[in-house]
């Protein structure tokens, strides 16, 4: 399955850009994410745990561009069914954050609540080809 995702670009200060795609739960909910192509890894707001289908126990270190060295300690989930346009992805696999300081920023300029951030790990998975261009995400779950 091949889908193309519009892309909004959210300037959260002069110059400074973030990617944001929409996807859609199963139950119709709404669901922003930004296109975080530094991130190794998908990570998911745990205050939003009516999409979460399981959560693992115990905690893992993920290391990510913070003020501090240390990594940050998250426990790993899996999402309930969710669609980016037509492409349909069953037991996503995320790291669960809170990610309030990153709801407050975006409030500052949008309505947007943001509910993850797509990583490296999501992108290569789904073949993501990002289109500055046209603002399109395109995705797909075909070998290539």
């Amino acid at each position: 399955m091949r889908s193309k995702i519009a892309i909004e670009l959210i300037e959260l200060e002069s110059y400074n850009y973030h990617l944001l795609i929409c996807s859609r739960f199963n139950d119709g909910e709404t669901a922003y994410w930004v296109i975080d192509t530094g991130a190794s890894k998908s990570v998911f707001d745990k205050n939003q745990a009516d999409f979460i289908l399981s959560e693992e126990e115990g905690t893992e270190d993920l290391h990510a561009a913070n003020m501090s060295d240390e990594p940050l300690k998250t426990s790993l989930g899996i999402l309930k069914p969710l669609f980016f346009g037509k492409l349909k992805v069953e037991a996503m696999k995320v790291a669960l954050f809170d990610m309030d300081h990153i709801n407050e920023l975006y409030q500052k300029v949008s309505d947007y609540k943001i509910c993850g951030l797509l990583g490296s790990d999501f992108l290569l998975k789904y073949n993501a080809v990002i289109d500055y261009k046209r603002r399109v995400l395109k995705l797909s779950d075909q070998k290539s």
